[in-house]
């Protein structure tokens, strides 16, 4: 059972039409409980750094989740999912992040729109190993951002963007998983995407 992380905001609902869409049992859980009986877990996210942290502390969801990463539970995070696995943000610079991976979240400047949407090219970081999230899913890879911050390339990075600055787009070590783009708007290359982590082994 994958369990889809409900903390009040999101892009939950079009992830969970893509589950649905692969045939994927899911339930979508808001309490400890669901996420210590998950077998894969999906943190989705659409919004304000700092209101997503807080609501994981207040629905007691943050240990959990940290729990069942540090036993070897897949675990997904998209865009502002990703964000939350390094220290913290620059979006709200007072509130901590899950701390897996060292580094701070930072808002593009320069020159460029912001937010980030549209499609982009994702390019593999060199060196890295291949990577199982976008396995067959093509290239040249194109696939859907919205977002005005970006998290910083990582020793776990295994895929980058381009936007004013080079940044982590994929990142995949050992169960941990995370991608800034949508891969439920992503189109056939976001599905199977998805496809990959559902057919992940627990």
């Amino acid at each position: 059972m994958i369990t889809v992380v409900d903390y009040g905001a999101g892009n939950l609902r079009s992830v969970a039409n893509t589950l649905s869409e692969l045939g994927a049992p899911y339930e979508v859980v808001r309490d400890s409980a669901g996420v210590q009986r998950a077998h894969k877990i999906i943190l989705p996210g659409v919004g304000h750094f700092g209101q997503m942290m807080r609501s994981l502390e207040t629905l007691v969801l943050r240990d959990a989740l940290l729990e069942r990463v540090r036993r070897g539970v897949p675990f997904l995070g998209i865009c502002l999912g990703l964000q939350a696995l390094f220290e913290g943000s620059e979006e709200a610079p007072e509130v901590v992040g899950l701390g897996l991976y060292p580094g701070k979240v930072q808002r593009f400047g320069g020159d460029v729109r912001v937010p980030h949407m549209g499609w982009n090219e994702i390019e593999m970081q060199p060196g890295s190993s291949p990577s199982k999230l976008l396995a067959n899913a093509g290239s040249p890879l194109y696939l859907y951002f919205a977002h005005s911050y970006y998290a910083p390339v990582a020793p776990a990075t295994v895929a980058t963007c381009t936007y004013s600055v080079q940044y982590t787009t994929v990142l995949e070590e050992g169960n941990v998983f995370g991608v800034q783009f949508h891969p439920e708007k992503s189109g056939a290359a976001g599905l199977r995407v998805m496809k990959n982590f559902v057919d992940l082994p627990c």
